[in-house]
């Protein structure tokens, strides 16, 4: 009897890719992991290190250098590999797209070529743009390609929510949606912290939550990212454990609902653009699009977001 074996591979071993290969190794998630950089001497030295924490965990999971012919047999591959994020307010993520596109593509070329037919998880910035392209180079289909789009920013965002009414995040449910980026929404109607409406614990708590601005915290949940780039350089725990998340649903075929960026297909109105919307993850990948109801100035807002999207996507000259 032959037992299949979880192997996930990471390319790109900067702060981003090791910190999630790090919450891989921790959680115990897969049975390989291999790190794939074009510094060689760095993607080993992280190996050697992430190896030297085995002792103290769960699982022996095995951790080796790779180069994009090892992709052939990988159940996921995460790229991570993408132009550095720079110190300024005024920069969004769309500014990065020309550099990132040139390594995104010396990526996932050599890695189809070694025959690779798994799940592409894209990290790279700008995100839903740098999805569809490797949508596009690929070849492989729609619900095989998901880039994080929105995971990290809900997450964010229920954060500050769960601040504000003194709750845990978890107990709050609530997406940000569209682009990962400046002109991301979020539809407050859908929000609710225990199966309440968010709007109704606000009405009903103005002694805890006082004057809410709604679009105020929006503002925040798009420019977290940047608080803490500003502060310590850049940013990687957070989207490490968020891609971590990611995998497990599809690993362990959880039919978990997390807002990812996925091909939309007449969805929300849309037709052929990634973007971050609620999406059912598990074994095959991007299951389906979840279609919440959004009120006609919500809507409105997410086409705004998604309409810019589609303005990058042209600039890829496909």
């Amino acid at each position: 009897m032959t037992l299949n074996r979880s192997k996930i591979a990471i390319v790109g071993c900067g702060f981003v890719g090791s910190s999630t290969a790090f919450s891989l190794l921790t959680q115990g998630v897969c049975d390989e992991i291999v790190l794939i950089d074009i510094n060689k001497e760095k993607a080993y030295g992280e190996v050697l290190d992430l190896k030297n924490s085995i002792e103290y965990l769960n699982r022996n999971t095995k951790v080796v250098v790779g180069s994009y012919e090892d992709c052939k047999d990988v159940d996921i591959v995460v790229i991570t590999a993408s132009a550095p994020m720079v110190e300024n307010q005024e920069q969004n993520r769309l500014t990065m797209l020309e550099s990132s596109k040139k390594i995104v593509k010396s990526i996932v070329e050599p890695i189809m070529k070694s025959g690779f037919d798994g799940h592409f998880i894209i990290i790279s910035n700008p995100v839903d743009i740098m999805a569809y392209y490797v949508y596009k180079l690929s070849g492989l289909p729609k619900n095989q390609v998901i880039g994080t789009g929105t995971s990290l920013d809900s997450a964010r965002l229920k954060n500050f929510i769960a601040d504000l009414v003194h709750v845990d995040p978890r107990s709050v449910y609530a997406y940000t949606m569209g682009e990962h980026g400046d002109s991301q929404m979020v539809p407050w109607s859908c929000v609710t912290i225990g199966g309440k409406a968010f709007y109704d614990v606000i009405e009903d708590n103005k002694d805890l939550v006082g004057d809410i601005n709604l679009d105020g915290l929006v503002h925040e949940t798009t420019r977290a990212g940047w608080e803490i780039l500003n502060r310590k350089g850049t940013t990687y725990y957070g989207i490490a454990t968020s891609t971590v998340g990611i995998i497990k649903a599809i690993l362990n075929d959880e039919n978990k609902i997390i807002p990812v960026s996925t091909l939309l297909e007449g969805e929300y109105g849309e037709e052929g653009i990634f973007c971050g919307v609620p999406v059912v993850l598990n074994r095959t990948g991007a299951s389906d699009v979840l279609e919440i109801h959004m009120r006609e100035d919500e809507m409105e807002k997410f086409k705004r977001s998604a309409n810019i999207i589609r303005e990058s996507i042209s600039k890829l000259g496909m």
